[in-house]
């Protein structure tokens, strides 16, 4: 065992947390930790951190156990350097050394000394066996996973905003490799292109590895347990999300059964005391069954208790066929340009996705669309449009000091203040609650909050920026639901492939300074860009077709020669033609792993990733074979 809590209860004052909770942490494990808002998921993380000690019982960790943990509170570490090098303190060792060769590397300079010599020559050795050469190319690499060009790399840490600051905080654990690393949150911050990354990377990290995520595709591809806190008690389910919800109504399901079963047994075992027990003949035997009464286990009733937020957007005018119309649009900063020259236009019923990397421009194009950055072009509203913006800022834009109350009446809903509790309540912020100040919330309670101001507009087109965040699983499906249902119009920028798949029914993505639009679902734009993918490969292998053809027209130097040069373009041309078959395999399995569905079904998804892998082997194989065969040809050709 690597970490855990044995029988461990923990209490915040009069509310508990966790009772009588254990759970063993084995090596190289991968686990999803989930629960509701509010049930302790962060908690857990500071206990088994260390950070906080249980009321009652023992977390156990195996001696010298080393421990990642990446959390929301980190964003207040501040420094002058360069990204680059606060990541490289994840080599604490090599960078002593370094400053130790440098050192003796100036003494020597100056005087010669067989005794520092032979030290300066021993600290290089320690230094190549502490991997010293490659940190620096290592920590680069990680970096630029996470979104970061060469050029940010030597820009200052404090320059960056906190999403940026979090990623590099990340690079930095990662690079330190800990035998456990706890994630609370980690894709909070991170566009598509740099989740798939950390993906890729988590799925081969030589240690344990605990998530904490509102993701479910992530969870969905990252994760072979999952861990819910759930009614201050572990519940252990060893598959992935889609494993667990089918798992967990199943086992409702049979609880459910079991408590009718026994139920219907103990009313008829009363049924029998109260009948025979003023009989003298059947006292003794009334009286033994009533004991057994007594003794018995009691099976609890199965109900699924969750909180649910009650989202009910509603809209007040119905707006002409175009919402909005975005006119030779041009933004930049500085000589970063994001969009040049574009034109886009969104619908009646549009349910629009901004996707792309980070640094593209999706938020700055959504505040566009808002009204709230400063552009070059043209932006026209249609008729009877009633807009309202949910953005990332706003959760740091509410009052503190004001109660959730008297949040919502500063909003400018003309609501009553009975209105607005009622409302409220349907966020779970029920009775005193809405008396609660702003800055005594968790970030899924600001989320709420924020998200309650949206709702209360009463608009017929929402403009989301990241709204899932903050916002646990159950919270993020009721959200995908009342949105489905809206009757308005919609863009939202979101990291979520899981929310985007189920809400959108347009993709914008820009693309060299330009707005491209997709007409369809999230689903169908992963596969339409796989066989945009293939289809450019093809023309280099094209191009190597047509230097065989051209090699057959050469005259023959030799009989022998002659014949051997044949012989390799026979098996040039089936090794490229087998090539080019498997690169279409390839975006096809590539397809069928991006399709959300396919996790649905364990089975499926083993077959589909099987059968991937198995095509990346062979096309790997194909690929050194072409490459051999083309070198050979070349020589024919000199």
């Amino acid at each position: 065992m690597l970490a855990g809590l044995q029988d461990v209860t923990f209490e915040f004052g009069s509310r508990v947390i966790l009772e009588d909770a254990t759970w063993h942490i084995q090596p190289n494990e991968r686990i999803g930790l989930i629960g509701y808002n509010g049930t302790g998921k962060s908690t857990l993380l500071k206990l088994l951190n260390g950070e906080y000690t249980p009321s009652k019982g023992t977390i156990e960790k195996s001696r010298g156990i080393r421990i990642g943990f990446l959390h929301q509170d980190l964003l207040s570490f501040d420094t002058n350097g360069s990204i680059l090098t606060v990541a490289l303190g994840a080599f604490e060792d090599v960078l002593r050394l370094e400053g130790e060769l440098e050192a003796l590397g100036k003494e020597l300079e100056h005087e010669q000394d067989d005794q520092k010599l032979e030290l300066y020559t021993d600290k290089l050795h320690e230094l190549e066996l502490a991997g010293g050469y490659t940190v620096h190319h290592r920590t680069e690499e990680v970096l630029q996973g996470l979104g970061f060009s060469n050029a940010d790399l030597q820009r200052p840490y404090r320059e960056f905003s906190g999403g940026w600051r979090m990623r590099v905080l990340l690079a930095k654990m990662i690079l330190q490799q800990p035998d456990l690393l706890l994630l609370d949150e980690p894709t909070n911050h991170l566009d598509l292109p740099s989740i798939e990354w950390l993906e890729k990377y988590l799925q081969h990290y030589q240690g344990t590895v605990v998530i904490v995520s509102h993701d479910k595709f992530f969870l969905n591809r990252m994760v072979t347990k999952i861990v819910e806190v759930y009614q201050q008690q572990l519940h252990l389910y060893t598959g992935n999300y889609d494993y667990y919800e089918k798992e967990k109504a199943l086992r409702i399901d049979l609880q459910q059964r079991a408590f009718e079963n026994q139920q219907d047994y103990i009313r008829q075992q009363e049924r029998f005391i109260e009948r025979f027990k003023a009989k003298a003949s059947k006292a003794a035997q009334a009286q033994s069954v009533a004991k057994r009464l007594e003794k018995l286990d009691r099976i609890e009733d199965a109900y699924l208790e969750r909180p649910s937020i009650r989202i009910n957007f509603q809209v007040e005018k119905t707006p002409g066929r175009v919402l909005c119309t975005l006119k030779d649009l041009s933004k930049s900063y500085g000589e970063v340009k994001i969009v040049e020259n574009t034109a886009a236009e969104i619908d009646r019923g549009d349910k629009i996705a901004l996707i792309g990397a980070n640094g593209k421009g999706k938020s700055t194009l959504l505040r566009i669309v808002a009204g709230k950055e400063s552009f070059d072009g043209e932006r026209v509203w249609g008729h009877n449009v009633q807009e309202s913006f949910y953005a990332q800022h706003q959760l740091e834009a509410l009052n503190v000091n004001h109660t959730i109350l008297e949040e919502m009446l500063h909003c400018g809903s003309q609501k009553t203040e009975l209105e607005l509790r009622t409302l409220l309540g349907c966020f779970l912020f029920s009775g005193d609650d809405a008396d609660k100040r702003i800055k005594v919330l968790s970030g899924g309670e600001k989320a709420r909050v924020a998200l309650a101001k949206t709702i209360v507009s009463k608009a017929n087109f929402l403009m989301l920026d990241e709204p899932t965040n903050h916002l646990d699983l159950h919270s993020v499906e009721l959200l995908i639901e009342s949105l489905n249902k809206y009757e308005g119009s919609l863009i939202l920028v979101s990291h979520d492939r899981y929310f985007i798949s189920k809400t959108a029914n347009k993709i914008w993505e820009i693309v060299d300074g330009q707005i491209k639009e997709f007409k369809g679902s999230y689903d169908e734009w992963v596969e339409w860009n796989s066989r945009m993918k293939a289809k450019q490969q093809a023309p280099a292998a094209a191009t190597v077709e047509k230097k065989v053809k051209e090699e057959k027209k050469r005259e023959p130097i030799d009989t022998t020669k002659q014949k051997e040069q044949k012989k390799v373009q026979k098996q040039f041309a089936d090794i490229e033609q087998l090539v080019a078959e498997l690169q279409i395999k390839k975006a096809d399995g590539e397809a069928k792993l991006a399709d959300p569905a396919i996790y649905s079904d364990k089975n499926k998804f083993q077959e589909a990733e099987k059968n991937y892998q198995a095509i990346i082997t062979k096309l790997k194989s194909a690929e050194s074979d072409y490459e051999k065969l083309f070198e050979a040809m070349m020589k024919f050709e000199n």
